[in-house]
């Protein structure tokens, strides 16, 4: 059975740092984070395929994603945060067959594994 587990997440005040890790249980190629806010869309943060990242604008420069194929392992560091981060953190991962690409933050795929979800809560 796929396994996607997600750690970190918690509460911060503003401009402050917290660490998503996701480990995995097979090997993905393509990875990557969203979030819900109650009453608003679920978003996607940040992603990366095959060593190529991509960003929503809300927080490029401010949340690098990483992962660590040895350890099946992705990682998104959230830095400067702000209260509008304030969400649901879920990871998503995809095989690269059929197909699975990432844009604007986005993981794009037919079929896409979740995490958890973990909470992530920024206070003004």
């Amino acid at each position: 059975q796929v396994q996607l587990v997600e750690s970190g997440g918690g509460s911060v005040q503003a401009g402050g740092s917290l660490r998503h890790s996701c480990a995995a249980s097979k090997y993905y190629y393509c990875m990557g984070w969203f979030r819900q806010a109650p009453g608003k869309e679920h978003e996607g943060v940040a992603s990366i395929r095959s060593g190529i990242t991509s960003y929503a604008e809300s927080v490029k420069g401010r949340f690098p994603i990483s992962k660590d194929n040895a350890k099946n392992t992705l990682y998104l560091q959230m830095n400067n945060l702000k209260p509008e981060d304030t969400a649901m953190y879920y990871c998503a991962a995809a095989s690269l067959l059929p197909w699975c690409t990432v844009e604007v933050g986005r993981l794009l795929a037919p079929r896409i594994d979740w995490g958890q979800g973990t909470q992530v809560t920024v206070s003004s």
